[in-house]
């Protein structure tokens, strides 16, 4: 049986499907997919080959890929009359509606900028983003719509165009008028290094920042989202179950996240079923898995765990699955061990680590692999560069530093913020602000935010370690650890715990999770002070646990 660098040898070296080649981005050199399309509007134009296979899966109804071509041609069409040019900014703010899907694509066919709006947003957040990306028009669902009725920028726009609205939109523009009135596709010359979309950051930490990225950035995502595909097919050869005659996948990521994004073009270029929810529900999750067949599933680990435990609980299979993904978050070992025992290694995990700035996944681990090394990201995209930094220096393996990404997957910038680009993309290295090392074999391990490092005493201590130790064990649901400031010894261990057994008091689970920490860890990265809770904690848009809004909300520290 071939080895893992000989499959990708021969499917990157010279006449191989993702052959490589060396060339020069933005002035610095890179590895990158010789024959790859120039633009997103190029491989969007194969998927006309799909023709009447069903493609969008929202509620009863599915739309197919031709049906999608022609929506996605009359709205290209009509934001070309209405004076988008290539370049213009073009924001979506709405649910996982199958008109996010069609309104992406109208962008990226004349090479406007998808700004992509995070439908969590209030008008007042929403409005921010309009004014600082210079959007020309907006496209929205009749919630965001309301939302943006009395905002400044809103008003200044060339035009709105409103979907699935019910009540009066005034002097709006009907999405479904647009579509069902037909219209040839603009024809468009895009290159690689031009704008695609602007992406926000969560803004966790201050006002959110538009990360700029490039059709190349994605192609690349989509170039190694297809090899590593490649390459698992290629080691399991012979003993490869058959591909299903049908597939399909589950989307929970919001499409305004670099997951969700990324889930939206890889099944619209490959010709996968996409079913789509109006907000996460495990128990409606379940339905449209057996429902539909579908064949992969996915989303940040909380999403994943709740799917899992609600089959468990309705006695559920899930037989059609064959892949698993998480990720968003850091994924805690235990999961991936769920999913393998759960399926007996039937069902393939994975994972992919990446930011919005790296345009997806630069790092993965999945499938065997992936079971037998859980605590790890894997190993880096072959178009990615990947250092390990402790201040001036390169780490050796197995020491802590920053992790720094270089290669075609990093973004050029973050729109109008020339001295935040710099300090983060300075160098030609993207800065991730992650923790982590390199072990002897070239797999990674993240092991926490910079930010939320936890210094006692002196002593670095990293929440991830704490809280997947804590998600082995049985009564805890959920957790966070965080740092709680303390006068002698700078900061010490804080953690929430959602409690999965509600029949033990608090006192009792706290004495119980503190000894089975103690056969686990070291003395000083113990809780010193937990806080209990039955309801879900405060998590952002993509999943992300608010460490910021629990500090306060459970211990009252700012």
């Amino acid at each position: 049986m071939a080895s893992r660098e000989e499959v990708l040898a021969g499917l990157t070296g010279p006449g191989g499907d993702f052959e490589l080649a060396q060339a020069e981005v933005r002035g610095v050199p890179m590895r990158v997919y010789k024959n790859a399309p120039a633009s997103l509007r190029d491989m969007f134009l194969g998927t006309a080959a799909f023709g009447d296979q069903d493609f969008l899966i929202y509620e009863d109804r599915t739309l197919t890929f031709s049906e999608h071509f022609r929506q996605v041609a009359a709205l290209a069409a009509h934001l070309k009359e209405k004076g988008i040019k290539k370049g213009d900014r073009v924001a979506i703010g709405m649910r996982n509606y199958p008109e996010w899907v069609v309104s992406f694509w109208a962008c990226q066919v004349i090479g406007a900028v998808t700004v992509a709006l995070n439908a969590w947003w209030t008008g007042g957040e929403l409005d921010y983003a309009l004014e600082d990306s210079g959007t020309s028009l907006l496209i929205v669902d009749e919630e965001r719509f309301e939302r943006l009725k009395d905002v400044p920028s809103a008003s200044g726009l060339i035009e709105v165009i409103v979907a699935r609205a019910e009540g009066d939109i005034g002097a709006a523009t009907c999405f479904e008028e647009i579509v069902a009135k037909g219209g040839a596709l603009p024809d468009a010359e895009i290159s690689p290094d031009e704008h695609a979309t602007i992406l926000y950051t969560s803004g966790t930490t201050g006002r959110p920042k538009g990360a700029v990225a490039t059709h190349r950035n994605h192609i690349t995502n989509i170039m190694n989202t297809m090899l590593n595909g490649a390459v698992n097919a290629g080691l399991a050869g012979e003993a490869a179950p058959p591909p299903p005659e049908n597939p399909g996948a589950l989307q929970t990521f919001p499409f305004f996240h670099v997951g969700g994004m990324t889930g939206l073009y890889m099944a619209t270029l490959t010709g996968l079923r996409l079913a789509l929810m109006h907000r996460w529900s495990a128990a409606k999750a379940l339905d449209l898995i057996e429902q539909h067949r579908l064949t992969a599933a996915g989303g940040v680990p909380y999403v994943v765990r709740q799917l899992l435990e609600e089959a468990e609980a309705q006695g559920r299979s899930l037989s059609s699955l064959m892949a698993m993904t998480s990720g968003g978050a850091s994924v805690p070992p235990d999961l991936i061990r769920t999913i393998g025992d759960r399926f007996a290694r039937k069902v393939a995990p994975a994972n992919g680590y990446g930011l919005t700035e790296t345009t997806g996944a630069v790092i993965v681990n999945s499938g065997d692999a992936y079971l037998d090394t859980p605590d790890s990201v894997g190993r880096p995209v072959v178009t990615a560069d990947v250092r390990v930094v402790d201040g001036t220096r390169d780490c050796k393996d197995g020491e802590i530093g920053e992790i720094w990404i270089g290669g075609p997957n990093i973004i050029p910038g973050y729109w109008n913020r020339p001295e935040a680009t710099e300090e983060a993309f300075g160098g030609g290295w993207f800065k991730t602000g992650d923790l982590g090392y390199r072990d002897e074999s070239g797999c990674y391990r993240v092991v926490d935010r910079k930010k939320d490092v936890i210094i006692r005493g002196g002593e670095n201590i990293y929440c991830a370690e704490i809280e997947a130790a804590l998600l082995e064990h049985p009564s805890v649901r959920d957790v966070a650890i965080i740092g709680l400031p303390d006068k002698a010894l700078g900061e010490i261990v804080g953690c929430v715990i959602q409690q999965a057994d509600e029949e033990k008091s608090e006192k009792e689970l706290e004495g119980e999770l503190t000894e089975y920490l103690l056969a686990r860890l070291a003395r000083f990265k113990i809780p010193a002070r937990y806080a209990m809770t039955d309801e879900e904690m405060p998590r952002t848009a993509t999943g992300k646990l608010l460490k910021r809004d629990i500090r306060k909300q459970f211990f009252g520290v700012g």
